[in-house]
């Protein structure tokens, strides 16, 4: 029998014999509260009935009722994509937004919370693709309307499944009408928010390199592409010189070496960059390396023109053995060569060339060309870069830029027809995403014209399209762009950016330096869902209708046709309903865009159908809370849509946080399939 302890007088007499002490039923010493709480929480039981319990009393809307004089505190959601279920990162966001918002309302604020969907775009598109992929039909052969109502259905399928997962952990919200992207008024309010800009003059059309996937057909922005390594071949090529200046005393041939790593773009060369801050010399081969089993593509007594910094890695590459320095080259007064220097193309000579590469090959000077790697030359082909591109226009030789590649990724018939046709990137097949045949026939064709140097294999890091994961490539198209310098938008944003409370507060660093180094804002896609670019164009001249005297009568019919019908209210409605009464107009001379948006512009437009037309929220948003991946997506859409149009950030302040990590060690992403569900650990743990 277990002893009952002793009174406290009474233990503090009692000896330490062990015998007696393990007797005692010591839990008739501890005093504790009488609760109705069970032993273990058993939260996975347990949540569902308290939320059930919530959602009775109709928790959100008494909290409304309840503080609705009080001081507002906003926090705007950013919207999640409606393609798939929610994973923990997603969880992650959404919880800290709801703490947030918790807390705001217990410190005395209406901190009302209106969750949002992203629900146009490519990633949902793909998705509708394959399944119409599935029934044997493609793309191309699905009326556009039908595949816009899947794309439809397929996001809203989504968006409600998300609603319930989001639900279930335990957050917040105005749950029953939440805004989403595709809403009617929604895309109305979008389409407003265009036209006013391209009345402002903030919109330009214009014909200049762009990330494009040859694979998804369409344009791409920064925030759309990541960043992976790949293997290529890097390659030096000869440009020989036209003319051998009197001065070199040769008769041998001369040429300038550049180096890259793209040999695809080698057909579509224009120029050669230089800049005057580097030391040229001009070498001659001397000796090749013995016993290589194959024979160097350098020529004894050949002579070459490279930077002094590269010119042993140079001729290491080029298996030359042993080289001298014929002299250094100089420049004049204003940086230019001290020489008469223009090149032949390197595939001048190839068979069946058709001409096409009878033109010189100029020198430029320009500020992008260093010696850190390479030649000190650069190869420039302004229809694929952006250097390329600045230079080549700005030049005396622009500023036609030649369009060499078509939108599957292959070259144009302003090629040879040895070219024609040959795809720099795999668009199907179990290869899709590796090298076409782009690359192997142009270095073939080098090598035949006796003007490819060295090759070697290499690894880049390079930009790939995050939904296919394929490579993109530089390629100028005619696409729609927000100026980053009209109206001073750029300074704006950076001012906007000093204006913003930032946690942590290193984040202003990098949002600050994206917006003061970024190029203008590419805003249409050439896809089928989403927001069109509801311009309407004269076909000769590229004026748009916003520049009529007519404009506010034309954009009004647009938002209100779209407010009714939709983005297929665009599509389905003659363009003489649009421009009816306007004497400008005339049928076949003007045309409708039918261009996509970005879907950054849609997300970054939020604060405008949702912020600006609820009576119970509020702009600028107190707080914006996103992962530190925003800054270039909606962080930065957003803040230069709001400066643009209203001259001002859309947020008081910006929060970032981290992200939620694979097993492999990259942050967990739906596109890399690399996520865990919440409902995986709340069946097991619950929520808390």
């Amino acid at each position: 029998m277990t002893k009952t302890p002793p009174s406290l007088d009474t233990q503090n007499a009692l000896s330490l014999d062990k015998t007696a002490l393990d007797e005692i039923d010591w839990r008739e010493t501890l005093f504790l509260p009488q609760t109705d709480f069970p032993m273990r929480a058993g939260l996975p039981k347990k949540e569902p009935q308290i939320l059930e319990a919530w959602y009775a009393q109709n928790l959100y809307q008494a909290l409304r009722k309840q503080s609705k004089d009080r001081t507002p505190y906003i926090l705007h959601d950013g919207p999640p994509y409606a393609n798939g279920h929610i994973h923990t990162g997603t969880a992650l966001n959404k919880i800290l937004k709801d703490m947030i918002v918790r807390t705001h309302q217990m410190l005395g604020f209406n901190a009302n919370y209106v969750p949002g969907w992203d629900c146009h775009g490519l990633p949902i598109e793909w998705k509708v693709e394959e399944e119409f992929r599935a029934t044997g039909r493609a793309k191309d052969e699905v009326p556009g309307f039908e595949f816009r109502a899947r794309c439809r259905a397929y996001a809203k399928q989504w968006q409600t499944i998300q609603c319930e997962e989001f639900k279930r952990l335990g957050v917040i919200g105005d749950w029953d009408t939440p805004y989403l992207t595709m809403n009617y008024e929604s895309e109305a309010v979008i389409c407003q928010e265009l036209l006013g800009l391209a009345q402002k003059g903030q919109i330009h059309h214009a014909y200049k390199p762009v990330m494009w996937s040859p694979v998804e057909r369409t344009a791409l922005a920064e925030a759309e592409v990541e960043y992976a390594e790949r293997k290529t071949t890097a390659i030096y090529v000869k440009f020989p010189l036209a003319d051998i200046p009197a001065s070199f005393t040769t008769k041998e041939q001369t040429s300038i070496v550049i180096w890259t790593t793209t040999p695809w773009t080698i057909p579509a060369n224009r120029a050669i960059c230089y800049s005057s801050t580097i030391e040229y010399g001009l070498y001659e081969v001397e000796k090749l390396e013995e016993n290589l089993g194959f024979e160097p593509w350098a020529k004894t007594g050949e002579r070459f023109i490279i930077a002094q910094a590269r010119c042993e890695n140079v001729m290491k590459a080029a298996k030359v053995a042993q080289y001298r320095e014929v002299e250094k080259l100089t420049f004049d007064a204003q940086g230019n060569f001290a020489y008469d220097l223009k090149c032949h193309h390197p595939l001048r000579t190839m068979h069946d060339a058709q001409g096409k590469f009878d033109y010189d090959v100029p020198l430029i000077q320009a500020k992008h060309v260093s010696a850190d790697a390479g030649t000190g030359f650069v190869h420039t082909a302004p229809s694929h870069g952006d250097d390329d591109y600045h230079t080549w226009i700005n030049s005396p030789y622009g500023p036609d830029v030649p369009r060499t590649l078509d939108d599957d990724g292959c070259y144009t018939t302003l090629m040879p027809a040895r070219f024609v046709g040959l795809d720099v990137i795999r668009t199907s097949g179990k290869k899709r995403g590796q090298d076409g045949a782009a690359n192997a026939e142009s270095i073939k064709a080098l090598q035949e014209c006796e003007t490819l140097l060295a090759r070697a294999p290499c690894t880049v890091r390079d930009a790939h399209s995050w939904r296919s994961k394929a490579p993109v490539i530089r390629r100028a198209t005619l696409q729609w762009f927000i100026s980053m310098t009209h109206d001073n938008l750029r300074q704006k944003a950076l001012t906007a950016i000093e204006n913003t409370k930032f946690y942590p507060e290193r984040a202003r660093n990098r949002l600050h330096s994206m917006v003061a180094d970024r190029p203008d804002w590419l805003i249409s896609r050439q896809r089928n869902w989403g927001v069109p670019l509801t311009l309407i164009v004269e076909k000769a001249t590229g004026r748009m209708h916003t520049d009529l005297p007519q404009a506010q009568t034309i954009n009004a019919r647009i938002v209100d046709i779209i407010a009714k019908q939709g983005v297929e209210g665009w599509f389905a409605t003659d363009i003489g309903v649009f421009m009816d009464g306007v004497p400008e107009y005339t049928k076949g001379v003007w045309e409708k865009v039918n261009d996509i948006l970005d879907v950054w512009f849609d997300s970054g437009t939020t604060h405008a159908f949702c912020l600006e037309k609820r009576d119970d929220l509020q702009a600028p948003a107190d707080l914006y809370l996103e992962g530190t991946d925003q800054h270039r997506g909606w962080f930065q859409s957003s803040l230069l849509h709001a400066c643009a149009s209203r001259g001002h950030a859309p947020y008081k302040a910006l929060l970032t946080h981290g992200f939620v990590m694979a097993e492999d060690g990259r942050k967990m992403s739906k596109s890399l399939g690399n996520t865990i569900a919440p409902e995986d650990i709340i069946r097991q743990y619950g929520v808390d």
